[in-house]
């Protein structure tokens, strides 16, 4: 489909100059129609990034309030063999028992993780030293050629 506005087809005895000046005419075309399919398609895509993140993030809320309702089933359901007060306490203690116990092992391997910037620092040094022996004659390793 053309349109007259945008139609820039040479005559079929164009000089090089109105055909050099025609195809920059359709190049500037094309660029702003692949411009314009662009930003259309990261509209698009950016909509769906969206409604993903936002279904993604209500099914997180919800398993939570599926968690509280296993919670108070168990308490429930010791509350049917013990006292009610005692068997909330009971769910509770094992509740804390378990976030103490992954709070720990996610304390651990914490730890086990060098800071990001002293191994940043280490690199830097690393090829400082890698590029001075270069300089130097030297290889890497410190040792001669």
């Amino acid at each position: 489909m053309s349109h007259p506005d945008t139609d820039h087809h040479p005559p079929a005895d164009a000089s090089p100059g109105q055909l050099v000046a025609a195809a920059s005419s359709q190049l500037s075309d094309l660029v702003r129609s692949e411009m314009a399919l662009g930003r259309a398609e990261l509209r698009a895509s950016v909509r769906h990034a969206g409604l993903g993140a936002g279904l993604f993030g209500t099914a997180g809320l919800v398993a939570l309030y599926g968690l509280g309702a296993l919670v108070a089933a168990a308490v429930l359901g010791l509350a049917t063999v013990l006292d009610a007060w005692l068997a909330a306490l009971v769910v509770a203690v094992v509740l804390f028992a378990v976030a103490g116990v992954a709070g720990l092992v996610g304390r651990r391997e914490a730890s086990r993780t060098a800071p990001p910037l002293e191994h940043a620092v280490e690199s830097v040094r690393t090829d400082v030293r890698a590029v001075a022996g270069a300089r130097h004659g030297d290889t890497p390793d410190g040792g001669a050629r």
